[in-house]
């Protein structure tokens, strides 16, 4: 076999082969696409408050939730108040979505002039596929500030003393696209109490869910349970229960409740509704997403 017959006998052999390779590379991305990716579960809730307390859902990075938390008065005081309407309390807040999960927030409250803080952090989210996880765990720290003059103006009056602070562990699941539900443990420390046998430090648990109706209903409710802390008379566990309502752009949700403040500090440590007795406030929250950072194109 001469020289120019072994190099034709090669080229052909090269041209041959070089389509197996090219499907042997295809197949390979073909396998690699295939394989199942992890995904996080979203929508657990239609915003990042149940209706008093925090829910296991997040803001998305660089939307702020500005929020109107409205509460009128009680309902059991008849036609003389309007069934409560004439008398009212409100919320007004604003959160910011800083990444997927972290996020926080800032608001004023009319109930005692207070403003509050916070900041959520999730380090486990609730996803499916390699190394899942089925549920979210989320920690809220917050803090209180009563804003009203003091109650007595002649005595040595601290700061620190108008100042509260919370934290939780949001333990929820989305078991399907109709139902979730989380728990909430809770600790609030005050730094001034109103009598010596008051505890500083009040520990609940926290209850909360939400069962889609329909395609823009929902009905949601929360329930604090305090499990030390509570004084003996004159105070309650804080129960709400509200309905969900999406159009377009806002989250509306008509909700009744036994509590008026609409911070963890107040609604957990100064409920003083009885549901027992009717002592019910009608209310409604009002949640409008805007996005203040252009979204990355990938």
């Amino acid at each position: 076999m001469n020289k120019f017959t072994g190099c034709l006998l090669l080229s052909l052999l090269l041209l041959g082969t070089a389509p197996v390779w090219a499907q042997d590379t295809d197949l390979l991305k073909l396998v690699g696409e295939d394989k199942p990716k992890k995904e996080y579960v979203k929508y657990a809730f239609k915003s990042p408050r149940v209706i008093n307390g925090h829910s296991m859902e997040f803001l998305n990075p660089g939307t702020m939730d500005f929020r109107i938390l409205h509460r009128f008065g009680l309902v059991n005081q008849g036609y003389k108040n309007f069934f409560g309407m004439d008398q009212a309390s409100m919320r007004m807040g604003f959160d910011f979505g800083v990444m997927k999960n972290l996020m926080f927030g800032f608001g004023r409250s009319t109930y005692k002039k207070e403003l509050d803080g916070f900041i959520k952090y999730a380090p486990i989210r609730q996803s499916t596929g390699p190394h899942h996880s089925p549920l979210t765990v989320a920690l809220v720290a917050g803090m209180t500030m009563d804003g009203l003059p003091w109650a007595d103006p002649t005595r040595q009056n601290f700061f620190t003393s108008r100042l509260g602070y919370y934290f939780e562990m949001i333990l929820g699941r989305k078991f399907s696209e109709g139902l979730s539900l989380q728990l909430v443990p809770t600790m609030v420390h005050r730094n001034l109490v109103d009598l010596n046998a008051d505890p500083n430090n009040v520990y609940a648990l926290g209850f909360g869910g939400r069962i889609k109706l329909s395609q823009r209903i929902a009905f949601t409710w929360d329930y604090t349970h305090v499990i030390i802390g509570m004084p003996d008379s004159g105070y309650y566990h804080p129960l709400s229960v509200g309905f969900d309502i999406e159009t377009g752009g806002h989250v509306f949700q008509l909700h009744f409740s036994n509590s008026t403040g609409m911070n963890e500090r107040a609604f957990i440590t100064e409920t003083t509704g009885n549901w027992a007795k009717g002592d019910i406030r009608f209310g409604f929250n009002l949640s409008r997403v805007f996005q203040i950072k252009k979204r990355k194109s990938f």
